[in-house]
């Protein structure tokens, strides 16, 4: 049986406090031998002399979602993993904040490693989420992904 669809989404940046907390709420579960954790972080990349100061996403909310469900389930269905945990921003994350937080555990290692990686790739390549960045001179972009 699928489980539900769930928000990855969250408004703004995602807090240093949120993602501690995440990882803190785990050491009760003693199956878990390995967790790995993926950060994205928005640079303040420059591009034609001008400085990227923040990074506004926006997404078709339905489509992501069901997109992120479907990507959850083929991960668990290829790993072994005892949980994944996937949070997103929406809205503008100035630069040096966090805005992708993945979360995979599993009773090895190598297992929670490759998911957490995997993970991180498909939601770059397949989630219709598109980031604007913004310059210092508050003009702006579509940012390409790379």
């Amino acid at each position: 049986m699928s489980k539900p669809v769930k928000n990855i989404f969250t408004e703004g940046a995602i807090s240093p406090a949120f993602i501690a907390e995440s990882i803190a709420k785990h050491s009760s579960k003693k199956d878990i031998g390995a967790h790995s954790i993926f950060l994205g972080q928005v640079r303040a990349d420059i591009i034609e002399d001008k400085t990227v100061s923040a990074i506004e996403y926006t997404t078709y909310d339905d489509l992501a979602l069901q997109k992120m469900h479907e990507l959850r389930e083929e991960i668990f269905a290829k790993y072994e993993l005892t949980c994944m945990h996937v949070h997103h921003s929406l809205g503008e994350v100035k630069t040096g904040e966090i805005c992708l937080f993945v979360f995979t555990s599993s009773k090895h290692r190598k297992t929670a490693i490759n998911a957490c990686e995997e993970v991180v790739e498909r939601i770059k390549a397949d989630l219709p989420v598109w980031g604007k960045e913004i310059f210092e001179d508050e003009s702006h972009q579509w940012k390409i992904n790379k």
